[in-house]
């Protein structure tokens, strides 16, 4: 009986090791981390775009940059 239980506690030890070591390799494991990089980049820069868009949207800085482009494409060709 006591060395049922022993080959028990041993087996079930040495699957708690496999299991960490599988763990700990999948933890340092760095596959995908490119990929999140570069979401997280473009998450910033989108942010930094629409901060800006609505900034320019505000101050009505487009239309007079779009009135000003428009006055001196007309003015070139008349």
């Amino acid at each position: 009986m006591v060395m049922v239980s022993q080959c028990a506690y041993a087996h079930m030890l040495s699957s708690s090791l496999v299991c960490r070591s599988r763990w700990v390799s999948r933890s340092h494991d760095e596959r995908g981390q490119a990929v999140t990089e570069y979401v997280l980049l473009l998450l910033g820069v989108a942010a930094v775009a629409l901060t800006v868009t609505a900034w320019a949207a505000k101050t009505g800085k487009i239309g007079d940059l779009f009135d000003r482009v428009f006055n001196e494409i007309t003015s070139r060709v008349a």
